[in-house]
């Protein structure tokens, strides 16, 4: 009897041994760890000064939040990409863990990186495309509605050339192609959507050709840089984000070298159908992303940041008012687009 009941309590020794191996395990599993350092890279949505230094902030965001999440954080280095496609080869090597860029990159490099989040910007007043109510006279505004898509817009400047489309244009006139061939146009790299993809496809459907149709085409490696060209007149046509206008109000005359208001020497000649925001995307050759529960810390804590008034300071250089968790199926429409663009 003394035997039996040494063996039983021999056994349950043994399983509460094992319990409790099962719960270190358990909690050495949970995801917590050290990670010496997470490199982002961001979009050159401005000059690339600029974007480091409004977002440099979010280094000490994330740490602090990702060590609340479990997660120890040694150095969260930002750098500036030198192009849209620039950032999605960093994430598809490897040399960036996480990046912010917009669906067209992203869907370019679907192969080597995963979605995480989209972007939320502020509306604007004007989200049609209708050139009468572009051209009204009427300065577009932003208004408080948080939206998930925005549009591209064909914006012409102050050229000769420019002015003279955009009377055109308000008298409901369509500009023809050779018209619009013979224009300077200052585009972004072929990864941007409102820089480059959405206005070709928009010049597909109207005219059955592409901006790699047109005779004079300069890349700029920026927004800014396309703007301060049509200010100056070395550029007659900018293809760009259809709230282009209202970021660029106040430095037009300050320091991009317009000569009057942006409204006045500015004019809408095309705007394309709906993009779908930009996101945060993550390298799957990445070791430290190959954590899953880290990717979904990094998310959680973007998300977080974004609904604070710290965090959108820092994420304003970006033209984002947060993010939400992404959905891939909703990039389908960028897909098709870039089929079409290939002829596929």
């Amino acid at each position: 009897m003394k035997k039996i009941i040494t063996v039983i309590l021999f056994l349950c020794l043994c399983v509460g041994m094992l319990a409790g191996c099962g719960g270190s395990e358990k909690k050495n599993a949970s995801g917590s760890g050290e990670i010496k350092e997470l490199k982002i890279a961001v979009s050159p949505y401005q000059d690339a000064e600029t974007v480091k230094t409004a977002v440099g902030p979010l280094s000490t965001m994330l740490q602090t939040r990702l060590k609340e999440k479990g997660f120890a954080v040694g150095k969260v280095s930002i750098s500036v990409g030198t192009s849209y496609s620039a950032v999605g080869e960093a994430l598809s090597a490897g040399s960036a863990d996480a990046g912010f860029v917009s669906g067209a990159t992203y869907v370019l490099f679907d192969k080597e990186i995963d979605l995480l989040l989209t972007a939320l910007r502020q509306g604007i007043s004007k989200d049609t495309v209708d050139l009468k109510a572009w051209n009204n006279d009427e300065p577009e505004k932003f208004t408080d509605n948080l939206v998930q898509h925005y549009r591209s817009a064909l914006v012409v400047g102050p050229s000769p050339k420019g002015k003279a489309l955009l009377e055109k244009v308000k008298n409901g006139e369509k500009p023809a192609w050779e018209e619009l061939n013979g224009l300077t146009w200052t585009v972004m790299s072929p990864a941007s959507a409102s820089g480059y993809l959405y206005p070709s496809l928009y010049l597909k459907k109207e005219y059955g050709k592409t901006i790699a149709d047109l005779a004079h085409v300069v890349q700029a490696e920026s927004y800014t840089t396309s703007m301060a060209r049509l200010a100056s007149g070395q550029a007659d046509i900018a293809v760009a984000f259809s709230h282009i206008r209202i970021r660029n109000e106040k430095n037009w005359q300050t320091k991009l070298g317009g000569t009057d208001t942006i409204w006045k020497q500015t004019g809408i000649i095309g705007v394309t159908d709906k993009i779908y925001n930009d996101t945060v995307c993550v390298s799957k050759t990445s070791k430290i992303m190959q954590n899953q529960k880290f990717r979904k810390a990094l998310g959680e804590t973007l998300i977080e940041i974004g609904k604070t008034k710290e965090g959108l300071d820092a994420l304003k250089v970006l033209g984002h008012k947060g993010y939400d968790w992404a959905d891939a199926k909703n990039y389908d429409d960028e897909r098709r687009v870039q089929r079409e663009l290939k002829g596929k």
